[in-house]
């Protein structure tokens, strides 16, 4: 099957041939472990998730590395303990198992290493020791600074000038730099901050330069030593397949691991090609707190704001209909899309083994990672009632698969008109069940002697006890939806 993807290197979208297909290696950004993440940060773990799914389809699943940072170290997480009293090392074991929580919960599959950026600080010692010896590294109080001046390829990735880049980034201003734009790779450390003896001091690493050191590290002096690297890898020292993330990384993050890396090493490219993910919307807005439309992604798992628990499988599902390089809108409209196939295709399969993954699903996945095809594919196989199909093509990009859990119990929506129905539906969990269509209807009918009477206690007192009892509550001119979330509870509307 032929790959092709738009490098961000070039500009362009290529013919992807692996440096040794016998072992593809891809490294990708992951998180600072500070807090939850956002879902604006399930969506490069979603993407390259598909890419690792795609590989290992394509070169079989011994045949592709993967590997997914944690930046455990870092001053957003030394404010987080001073803030709380809490340890550094007790606040990033547990905010690294939320993540690795959340993100199983919308379908990610482990990378196949996940290290820690503090678990490589002996790589991060050398390497920037190399860079001072090859001069392209300086000590200054304390401080050891890249020179970007010493590089001049500087820019190529993000297609900036030096000049742009100094008038358009946030730089800090510090008398110790001999520029500007360059960025630091060794830190002091106070007494009650996190450091490590090194030979510029006590300190600690700055952030670009973990991800040189483990990719350096596990994509190449690993594979090396345990003779797992082929003549073809072998004729291109320190270089390995695909580098990814956000496209918020592309500068300085990128630039500078690049810089870093190339410099280190002696070569002229870190990753043969660079993959860049576009950024997530709310409801056509940028995702922020001021606009009150900022929310984890353990807040959309477990409900929020009185609304209810979105499922993961909903989630992913939501965030792959967009193609990759393009912003992601996520809407309630969308994620009520999503459920409505989603539960029509899980029913269709149930209890069906899958085939092989359909050539039209792979081949639009190949071509850029385009999911959105990839599902527009899959529409075609469920209207042919291709289950078998169907359940392949959708394990590619993680969905209808076991892993993704059983949320089926979650009752249909149920809508009331003002009319009465002549079949009632029944939700509820273990002994306890509650007609959730005559609830409606009574909801409904609260609400239409209310606008006679003008007295909506009772609409009110309908309202409170559903939203108590996890049950959403939608109400229209159209009439009343009645939508049970993950955490319904019948035994709570037995009082009505």
């Amino acid at each position: 099957m032929d790959i092709s993807l738009t490098n961000s290197r070039t500009r362009k979208k290529e013919p992807f041939r692996a440096i040794d297909p016998e072992n593809v290696r891809i490294y990708v950004c992951g998180p600072t472990v500070y807090d939850r993440a956002h879902l604006g940060n399930a969506r490069p773990a979603i993407v390259f998730d598909v890419l690792f799914r795609l590989m290992r389809e394509v070169y079989g699943a011994d045949h592709v590395t993967y590997v997914r940072n944690f930046t455990d170290v870092d001053d957003k997480i030394n404010a987080r303990a001073k803030e709380s009293g809490r340890s550094i090392g007790e606040i990033t074991a547990e905010t690294t198992q939320w993540y690795l929580d959340d993100m199983a919960a919308v379908g990610v599959m482990e990378p196949t290493h996940m290290p820690r950026a503090t678990q490589y600080i002996a790589q991060m010692v050398v390497m920037i020791s190399e860079l001072i010896e090859k001069g392209h590294a300086y000590e200054a109080e304390g401080h050891v600074l890249f020179a970007v001046e010493s590089y001049a390829a500087y820019g190529a990735l993000s297609g900036r000038s030096v000049d742009d880049m100094i008038a358009g980034a946030r730089v800090e201003v510090a008398p110790y730099k001999r520029n500007p734009m360059d960025f630091v790779l060794w830190k002091p450390s106070e007494p009650d901050l996190p450091g490590w003896e090194s030979p510029w001091g006590r300190g600690r690493p700055g952030w670009h330069i973990e991800c040189s050191a483990m990719a350096e590290e596990l994509l190449w002096k690993t594979p090396l030593e345990e003779g797992r690297l082929s003549e073809a890898a072998l004729a291109r020292p320190h270089l390995f397949d695909i580098h990814g993330g956000g496209n918020d990384l592309t500068f300085p993050h990128h630039e500078n691991e690049i810089a870093q890396s190339c410099c280190a090493n002696g070569v002229e490219q870190m990753a043969q090609t660079w993959l860049h993910n576009e950024m997530l919307q709310v409801e056509g807005k940028k995702m922020s707190k001021s606009l009150g439309n900022f929310f984890t992604v353990r807040d959309l798992l477990d409900g929020h704001d009185g609304l209810p628990g979105v499922p993961g499988e909903v989630i992913r599902f939501v965030m792959l209909s967009t193609h990759y390089r393009k912003p992601m809108d996520w809407t309630a409209e969308k994620a009520r899309e999503a459920e409505a196939t989603l539960r029509k295709w899980r029913a269709m399969v149930d209890g069906v083994e899958a085939g092989a993954v359909p050539e039209g699903v792979l081949k639009a996945v190949a071509d850029d990672l385009n999911t959105a095809g990839a599902i527009a594919e899959l529409h075609k196989l469920a209207r042919a009632k291709d289950v078998a199909g169907l359940r392949a093509g959708a394990a590619l990009l993680g969905l209808l698969t076991d892993e993704m859990g059983d949320w089926s119990w979650r009752s249909q929506q149920i809508f009331a008109s003002g009319h009465a129905h002549g079949q009632s539906t029944v939700v509820g969990v273990g002994s306890v069940s509650f007609d959730l269509s005559g609830l409606a209807q009574r909801l409904s009918d609260a609400r239409n002697a209310a606008m006679q009477s003008k007295d909506f206690s009772e609409v009110d007192r309908l309202k409170t006890a559903l939203l108590a009892a996890g049950v959403e509550v939608r109400m229209s001119k159209a009439g009343v939806e009645l939508l049970p979330g993950a955490g319904f509870d019948a035994a709570k509307l037995e009082g009505l």
